[in-house]
């Protein structure tokens, strides 16, 4: 896909996800693979995932996905990971001021994982972030599967769930959490793309 050829490092794969308008799934719900999110210049964090393991992949290095489980009454999200200079990094798509890119400092992935959960919040100040998942390598399934086709991906969806999740808190010490703060509050609502008028889901 010679649309790849310019995203050769994390950094730039980034800024491109970035310029692309969230894909708030109007009317319907979508899975896209990367080669119908370039035609449709649009993408949701699972979707820009893909993406940018499909483009990592292009370039020699290995294509990994992470998924972040929440609270039932929160949503889940996806990363894609990358390494540079021995240290973890993650690439993420979202309309928020929050779950965004992380630069490559990390030495472990759970260092990193750990590093979203201040951020997941739910609008009554709830910390919702409970596990993530081992990493998630795409070369287990072959490019036709995902990288190009043309149907919606449940089925990648469902490997994410089942994939083997770790927990974030301990149980016992669920209690300890301290409600987020209302100026990290008012921070969530700050986004990037104003969803239509039909939408009616968080963005």
């Amino acid at each position: 896909m010679r649309s790849f050829n310019r995203l050769f490092t994390p950094q730039r794969i980034q800024d491109y996800l970035d310029s692309l308008p969230i894909n708030f799934e109007v009317p319907l719900e979508t899975y896209m693979s990367p080669r119908r999110v370039l035609r449709a210049k649009t993408a949701h964090c699972l979707e820009g995932a893909l993406l940018a393991a499909a483009a990592l992949a292009y370039h020699g290095q290995k294509p990994l996905l992470m998924d972040f489980r929440t609270l039932p009454d929160d949503e889940d999200h996806v990363i894609t990971l990358f390494k540079q200079n021995g240290r973890w990094g993650a690439i993420s798509k979202t309309n928020h001021a929050i779950l965004r890119y992380r630069d490559p400092v990390y030495k472990t992935v759970r260092e990193l994982a750990m590093s979203y959960f201040h951020e997941y919040l739910m609008w009554n100040g709830r910390k919702s972030l409970e596990s993530y998942s081992k990493p998630l390598d795409m070369r287990m399934y072959a490019p036709e599967q995902w990288v190009t086709a043309e149907e919606d991906l449940f089925w990648l969806v469902e490997a994410l769930d089942a994939a083997r999740h770790f927990p974030i808190v301990p149980k016992k010490f669920r209690r300890l959490l301290r409600p987020a703060s209302q100026i990290e509050l008012r921070a969530m609502k700050i986004v990037e793309w104003k969803p239509p008028k039909s939408f009616k889901g968080s963005g």
